[in-house]
């Protein structure tokens, strides 16, 4: 009897030795098949666009990994790393959005409110009649892009805020806009009683546990500042206007961006105010061309096809204006939904998107300004690589193998 059972306990040891073995080969395989997909995707792109660096970092199921490529600056050679700070442009906008939730879930601010309640100068004016909702899904009526020329500080813009007349109803139409967002972003810091770039640097950033984020990039930190380049290779970086920080001013690296977008997915380790403010950024607000508008992320039905995806982030997207439809009410966050945001400025490109149903996301970064499209099939081909992964996870404890359409 007991020869019985020392069999069975060395049968049972050496399955279990089997199965971790298998396990870890399982995981290594995936790795090297990620590897190869990344690599295969980011080098023929940086080839074609003659882009010096490249930042990757992908998220599955609360797991990060990092792929950098070339350099830093062509003068230095300095390679990319994970704390490269790159300029992300307009994926800056989905902070000042959650800055703006966080301010609403403090109590210092209510959404629903209209804009002229927290700027007394504009009262009486079109904004009377505009709410923070509107501003945060570019609906306030036809904001424009960016403020015109001639205007060159705080003052001049409140008075062109206060003369400026909407060309639609607020709500009706969706027009991106500079200026909608950066209001946002100087009503949500001023109802905190701070500076935008302190409210980011000193209380967002790292209440999201970001350590290496800036608004304006402190002198022991510009080692780490990429130099951007133009489609024409003429060396650049960012030229702040009026409402630069809030609408277009965040530096960062691959590592800080993937911890927010898996924050985004699982906001459990942020205190309880802000996975509130994080979570709330998910309320779809406005049915609008190919998706639905978050607060200024831009929200798919999952699952989705990529000529939907490259139809709603079209540049036409950007400089054209959209009929609006309000959903009322609002769409609660969901999980088989696809969110994304773009972002660049002269000398960068960024792209982020995440699946919250799936754990799967991704932040793409670039020293170069290069085509929206090639970034968001790139990060589709990637995706589609992680939700493989995913779905490995998923049938061995019994998930569901919902996916992405090829």
């Amino acid at each position: 009897m007991r020869r019985k059972n020392m069999i069975r306990l060395k049968l049972l040891s050496f399955s279990l030795c089997f199965l971790a073995a298998s396990s870890h080969a399982a995981g290594v395989v995936g790795q090297a098949g990620l590897k190869e997909t990344v690599d295969n995707t980011i080098q023929p792109l940086m080839q074609k666009y003659d882009i010096p660096g490249m930042a990757i970092a992908v998220t599955v199921n609360g797991e990060s990994h990092f792929y950098n490529y070339g350099v830093a600056s062509k003068d230095t050679r300095q390679s990319v790393t994970n704390k490269t700070l790159f300029e992300i442009g307009s994926f800056s906008k989905t902070f000042t959005a959650t800055l703006a939730s966080y301010a609403q879930a403090n109590g210092d601010l209510s959404l629903a409110d209209n804009a002229s309640k927290y700027l007394q100068s504009l009262r009486g004016s079109s904004f009377d009649g505009i709410s923070l909702i509107n501003l945060g899904t570019h609906t306030a009526g036809g904001l424009p892009l960016q403020a015109p020329d001639n205007i060159e500080n705080t003052d001049q813009l409140m008075d062109y805020f206060k003369h400026w007349q909407p060309a639609h109803a607020a709500g009706t139409y969706r027009k991106y806009s500079n200026l909608s967002i950066g209001m946002l972003g100087m009503i949500a810091a001023g109802s905190m009683h701070m500076t935008f770039e302190d409210a980011m640097e000193k209380k967002l950033f790292p209440e999201l546990g970001m350590t290496h984020s800036y608004i304006n990039v402190p002198p022991g930190q510009m080692q780490d500042y990429a130099q951007g380049y133009t489609a024409k290779d003429v060396p650049v970086r960012v030229n702040p206007g009026v409402l630069a920080s809030e609408a277009y001013g965040v530096k960062s690296g691959s590592a800080d961006l993937i911890r927010f977008i898996e924050a985004n997915m699982d906001a459990s380790r942020l205190n309880r105010k802000l996975q509130r403010a994080v979570i709330d950024t998910h309320t779809g607000y406005f049915k609008t061309g190919e998706f639905t508008q978050d607060l200024i992320w831009e929200q798919y039905p999952y699952p989705v096809e990529l000529k939907r995806l490259l139809a709603g982030n079209d540049p036409a997207v950007i400089y054209q204006e959209t009929a609006a439809s309000r959903l009322n009410p609002p769409l609660a966050p969901q999980a088989d939904v696809l969110l994304n945001k773009t972002g660049s400025t002269n000398g960068f490109s960024s792209y982020a998107a995440f699946v919250p149903a799936k754990k799967i996301g991704i932040v793409i970064l670039a020293n170069k300004s290069y085509p929206i499209d090639q970034r968001v099939t790139a990060a589709y081909q990637i995706l589609r690589q992680l939700e493989s992964q995913a779905a490995v996870k998923n049938r061995s404890s019994g998930g569901d193998s919902k996916h992405l359409s090829h």
